[in-house]
């Protein structure tokens, strides 16, 4: 008789293509297996689900997996019925009757998996008819959002303790990419998961290069990063508002690219298909607010753009993960200027939530900040920031390929100080700019602020340089805003020393103004030493051969409904290209085919393998 880690195994090679487990895979799949709980983190596109697909076809009974997201949902169900595995959801999408046969197909025992929106699980009819079924297991997937320190709170999330006192004998397991320390434990305390088996991966994402830009024209930057970096790839370009959503895919399609927005306010007919478009078609772009993405399975992203600082570590190390899944190299490039450091203080001191809230939330903007303004490796510290520690600069960000140079601004940021408060800590940056640079405008000579003696002392610094040494001391907290959110800067209490020139003296050093050369800007796909080059490169020929694979793969899953990289990723054509297959055992040797796709798919890739030119 095969032991459960043996029939694991056989299901990882025939189901899903897979010759070995990763990371902690084997440990997680065993614990949920034997019926333990489980809390496991793991990295995007690390192989979260399949710890808790593999356990609910070796258990009795079906799997209710609690996801956040239609998509995500969509996403998982066309994957799996795609490797011949019983997998259903229930939303907002079906129809009544469709419903109802989904139902019918639970109660008769026919679901590997059904996957369910917290709020549709927790609804009284829902519980009734599991009440009604064997539950192999609970798999509650994007965890972190039981956390009201998580950055995707929702308050369904945090009544899901109620599985474990109405299920008390079926094994749950949490899963997430991104949560701290102080998350993690709250995971623990929401979920009643103090028993569980806690597995945590690495955070780190080898194959994603870090790039942090210190915006002037933020839209001028990401056109000079795509042209160089991405003129046709698939990628994800984030704003904070609905309008620059708009207005960003608008002016992205007039440059040429196929742009297209997604944001709540949006009909959600044309959010649909602007979310299907992308998953379905090759070098879409999708404008977006932080609501799309979560749970996406597209693994061709290529690269995520972020045209506004994100809230906190936690979801830029989530948002950027969107890129990159299937582990070949990718890139995270972010700009940001003053406006954002301000908007991000502003949007937490605002806020309607207690003061300890309000608290922990600007710690996270700190660290988000000051991952922004750091001189050092920027992978360090996000592994950091997570608990992990990287001993070497990783060779993969920004920092460690362009080293930024620092310089003591100590006198700068006096000047700025002094020119604050002589003007009475009621302006703006640029005003207080101008007043440095000496220049001579109707407003600045009606307030009389010519004749103070900050008027051009500040010379010897750009317009641009200004604001660069504004944003920094913002950022380090050497300058406030005002919290009725009209940008005017205010002196906190820790530049008073500074201004007052105390006895304990103090540097202040600041990152200099990055001037990139054409040869540092178009990096291509010129990685560092320790990017995981997942893929090798392709000969002309074979390059030819991975195209006319893609062109049968878009044409099946044309005829099947359902996005190409379900059928296979671009990762395996690119293996494909590579050994030419002749075979059905040789197919088989090749990672991400397993036995039902060979039957479905085999003969087709075969011939055009054989006979590309058809």
């Amino acid at each position: 008789m095969p032991t459960t880690m043996q029939r694991a195994r056989h299901i990882l090679k025939s189901s899903f293509g897979y010759d070995d487990f990763r990371h902690h895979q084997a440990d997680i799949i065993d614990a949920v297996s034997q019926g333990q709980d489980v809390l496991t983190l793991m990295p995007t596109g690390g192989g979260k689900s399949i710890c808790y697909q593999i356990p609910a076809l070796l258990r009795p009974g079906t799997a209710i997996v609690v996801s956040p997201l239609i998509a995500l949902m969509q996403d998982q169900v066309d994957s799996l019925q795609q490797l011949g595995i019983q997998a259903a959801f229930l939303n907002s999408t079906l129809t009544a009757a469709e419903q109802r046969a989904i139902e019918s197909e639970l109660l008769a025992g026919k679901l590997d998996l059904l996957y369910v929106a917290p709020e549709r699980l927790l609804n009284g009819q829902m519980l009734s008819m599991l009440d009604q079924c064997q539950i192999s297991l609970f798999a509650i997937d994007e965890a972190h959002c039981v956390a009201q320190w998580g950055h995707d709170f929702r308050k369904e999330y945090q009544q899901l303790s109620l599985l474990h006192e109405r299920y008390p004998a079926v094994p749950r397991i949490a899963l997430t990419a991104t949560a701290d320390q102080r998350t993690r434990d709250e995971i623990i305390e929401q979920l009643a998961l103090q028993q569980a088996h806690v597995f945590i991966n690495s955070f780190d994402r080898p194959n994603i290069h870090y790039a942090i830009h210190e915006a002037g024209n933020g839209r001028d930057a990401l056109w000079q990063f795509l042209q160089s970096n991405h003129p046709h790839d698939a990628g994800i370009v984030y704003c904070l508002s609905r309008k620059n959503v708009e207005a960003t895919a608008e002016w992205l399609q007039k440059k040429g690219r196929t742009a297209l927005p997604y944001h709540a306010g949006l009909k959600q007919q044309l959010r649909q298909e602007n979310q299907q478009r992308f998953l379905r078609e090759d070098g879409i772009i999708i404008v977006a607010t932080i609501a799309f993405g979560m749970g996406i399975d597209k693994p061709d992203v290529r690269f995520v753009a972020h045209l506004n600082l994100p809230k906190n570590i936690e979801s830029y190390y989530q948002e950027t993960g969107r890129a990159g899944r299937d582990g070949l190299p990718s890139n995270a490039w972010m700009s940001y200027g003053l406006k954002d450091v301000i908007n991000l203080r502003l949007f937490t001191q605002n806020s309607d939530a207690n003061e300890l809230f309000k608290r922990m939330m600007l710690q996270k903007t700190d660290a988000m900040l000051g991952l922004c303004e750091l001189t050092s490796c920027r992978r360090q510290a996000i592994l950091a920031y997570f608990g992990e520690t990287l001993n070497q600069p990783c060779g993969n960000c920004d920092n460690c390929i362009n080293p930024p140079e620092t310089w003591d601004a100590t006198i700068a940021t006096q000047k700025a100080l002094s020119c604050i408060y002589r003007s009475g800590e009621r302006f703006g940056s640029q005003y207080i700019i101008d007043i440095l640079l000496g220049k001579t405008d109707e407003r600045i000579s009606r307030n009389g602020h010519d004749q103070l003696s900050t008027f051009n002392i500040g010379s010897e610094h750009s317009n641009a340089e200004w604001r660069g040494i504004f944003r920094q001391l913002v950022a380090h907290g050497l300058l406030a805003s005002d919290s009725e959110g009209y940008g005017v800067l205010k002196l906190t209490e820790k530049s008073w020393p500074l201004l007052k020139r105390s006895k304990i003296p103090q540097t202040v050093m600041l990152r200099k103004l990055r001037k990139t050369s054409k040869q540092q800007r178009k990096r291509s796909s010129t990685y560092g030493a320790s990017a995981q080059q997942s893929a090798q490169d392709l000969s002309q020929e074979d390059q030819y051969i991975f195209e006319q694979l893609r062109t049968l793969r878009r044409k099946l899953a044309t005829e099947q409904n359902v996005p190409p990289y379900v059928i296979f990723p671009d990762k395996t054509l690119n293996e494909m290209a590579i050994i030419k297959p002749t075979t059905h055992a040789q197919m088989l040797d090749i990672s991400g085919i397993g036995a039902v796709k060979l039957s479905r798919y085999g003969e087709a890739f075969l011939h055009a393998l054989k006979n590309p030119d058809e």
